[in-house]
């Protein structure tokens, strides 16, 4: 399935900032690959269930519905998957490879 279905959120390939917690320059990136998300409400619980890890900074989803999300993550340390992991679950989601 590659249809979309507009939610009001913005594409962060075309280079404007999605509905997210914003991304700090000087921050540790890491993507992971969620499952499951289909709309702006999954977007808000995994970015508030990751955002509440320590050293967390910010969260940024690229929603993909049908499809693995990609979730961006702005840390100022380098952050343990089992807690991103674990985040991610407990908000009703699983991790999955990082898509291109």
């Amino acid at each position: 399935m590659n249809d979309r279905i507009d939610l009001g959120l913005r594409d962060i390939r075309g280079g404007e900032t999605p509905a997210s917690t914003p991304l700090p320059d000087d921050a540790i990136v890491q993507h992971v690959g969620v499952t499951g998300m289909t709309c702006a409400h999954c977007v808000r619980s995994v970015t508030e269930e990751i955002s509440e890890i320590a050293d967390v900074r910010g969260v940024s989803v690229d929603l993909r519905v049908g499809d693995v999300s990609r979730v961006t993550i702005a840390s100022t340390t380098p952050l343990d998957t089992a807690l991103v992991r674990d985040a991610v679950e407990e908000a009703g989601y699983s991790l999955a490879d990082v898509p291109a």
